[in-house]
C-alpha cells in the first residue's frame, strides 16, 4: 500500500471513528481496523485505569484478557511497555525474546508467536493505554507496519478520548435532567421552591450515602425518596 493510499484509509477510519455512538463503539472499531489491517490473530486495547491497573477492552478473544491479566501481573510486557513509555513496541519471536523474560515465555506458552503494542495517548499527551496485536506464530514486522500502527494509534487515541468526553457530558446531561424532574416532583407535592427542592435532595443523597443522580432517579421512578414508601413524603 503506498503512503497516498494509507494515508486516505486513516483519513476515512478516522471520520468512522467519530461518528461512533459510545466508547465502546469506537473501541470495537479501533480493534477491528488494527486486526484486519495487521493480519493480527487477536487484538484488544488496554486503558490506563485507576492505579495505574490496566484494563482490557473490546478483546477478540479470551486469551487477549489474559495476555493483559499476565502483563499487568510480571509488570512487563509490549503492551503494557508501550501503554507507559510512548512507543510501539514489537516481539518478533517471544520465545527468544529478552527484553521480558518473565511474560514472554508465559504467553508462548499460552499459544502466541509475535507481539505488537502501539501506544495510546490524548492531544495533550497523557498516556490512555495500547493498541495490542498478538500472531499465533513468530514474524517479522517491517518498518512500514510499525509506522502504519503508530499513526494509526494518534488517531485511534483520539478518537477514545472524544467518545469518552462526549458520553461523560451526555452523562452529565441526563443526569441535570434527572434532578430537574425530581426538583420539579418536589416543588410541586411539597410547595417547595427550587433551592429548597435541591437541598432536600442534596441531604438525601448525604445521608444515604448515594449519589444525588441516584436519588433523583429513585424519586423520578418510584415517587419515594430513599426512606419513604410511594405514598409518603420528603422529611
Amino acid at each position: 500500500m503506498d503512503n497516498d493510499s494509507v494515508a486516505r484509509e486513516i483519513a476515512e477510519l478516522a471520520q468512522d471513528l467519530h461518528s461512533a455512538e459510545t466508547p465502546a463503539q469506537t473501541a470495537e472499531q479501533v480493534v477491528a481496523f488494527a486486526q484486519q489491517q495487521s493480519g493480527a490473530d487477536y487484538a484488544g486495547i488496554s486503558l490506563i485505569g485507576r492505579g495505574g491497573k490496566l484494563e482490557t477492552i473490546a478483546p477478540t478473544d479470551p486469551l487477549v484478557r489474559r495476555l493483559d491479566e499476565l502483563q499487568d501481573e510480571l509488570d512487563e510486557g509490549p503492551c503494557h511497555d508501550s501503554a507507559w513509555e510512548q512507543d510501539t513496541l514489537v516481539s518478533s519471536d517471544l520465545r527468544t525474546n529478552p527484553r521480558w523474560p518473565r511474560w514472554a515465555p508465559r504467553a508462548a506458552d499460552l499459544g502466541v508467536g509475535s507481539a505488537m503494542g502501539a501506544e495510546l495517548s490524548d492531544a495533550n499527551g497523557r498516556r490512555m493505554g495500547a493498541v495490542n496485536l498478538f500472531w499465533r506464530r513468530p514474524r517479522t514486522f517491517t518498518p512500514e507496519e510499525v509506522g502504519f500502527m503508530t499513526i494509526f494509534a494518534r488517531h485511534a487515541a483520539l478518537a477514545l478520548d472524544a467518545a469518552r468526553t462526549q458520553d461523560g457530558l451526555r452523562t452529565a446531561l441526563d443526569a441535570r435532567g434527572l434532578i430537574g424532574q425530581a426538583q420539579g416532583i418536589l416543588m410541586e407535592r411539597h410547595r417547595l421552591d427550587q433551592d429548597q427542592a435541591f437541598e432536600v435532595l442534596r441531604r438525601y443523597s448525604q445521608n444515604y450515602n448515594l449519589k444525588l443522580r441516584e436519588v433523583a432517579e429513585r424519586l423520578v421512578l418510584t415517587r419515594s425518596l430513599p426512606d419513604t414508601e410511594p405514598s409518603g413524603g420528603a422529611r
